[in-house]
């Protein structure tokens, strides 16, 4: 049993050695953000909204009074079929999330130039397994949706406003 916690003190010890650290939230170097040209009924922009209400970063409606706004510029979701059978079946489908942006202040300076986000996940599909399917569909949608937050607020927590 003591050989189990000197090797797990050994290993703990040569990780935070190396610089491993886990992630932790990220960091805002401003206090206010706004949203801007995102569709009103945004999967993306709903979970942006939730994910930074439990940030300290205040969520202001109007993008002229805040500090920093991240503008969608285009915002879709796609799915398109990769691989059929000879018979015309479609046997496996790529999901895909798209994202182009900006991030900008209220008076107009350019903090980040149009960014482009893409993420997809491949879904293998059969017939007989028709509703399973619609709900790990609907579960990896939800997974990249979370992973494009993530990615978003990280580079949002990169920025430093001028000055």
């Amino acid at each position: 049993m003591q050989r189990r916690h000197l090797l797990a003190l050994g290993a703990s010890a040569w990780l935070t050695g190396c610089g491993f650290e886990l992630r932790r939230e990220p960091e805002f170097h401003f206090q206010t953000v706004a949203l801007a040209g995102f569709a009103a009924n945004s999967p993306l922009a709903l979970e942006l909204k939730r994910q930074i209400q439990r940030t300290p970063l205040k969520l202001l409606e109007d993008p002229n009074r805040a500090q920093v706004v991240l503008e969608a510029q285009r915002d879709w979701r796609d799915k398109s079929s990769v691989a059929t059978t000879s018979a015309g079946q479609i046997r496996e489908w790529q999901l895909k999330l798209s994202l182009d942006y900006l991030i900008r202040t209220a008076g107009g300076d350019i903090l980040l130039p149009v960014t482009e986000l893409r993420l997809a996940r491949d879904m293998n599909y059969t017939e007989s397994n028709a509703l399973a399917k619609e709900q790990e569909e609907a579960a990896l949608q939800k997974a990249m949706q979370v992973e494009a937050v993530g990615l978003l607020l990280r580079r949002l927590a990169a920025i430093h406003l001028p000055g």
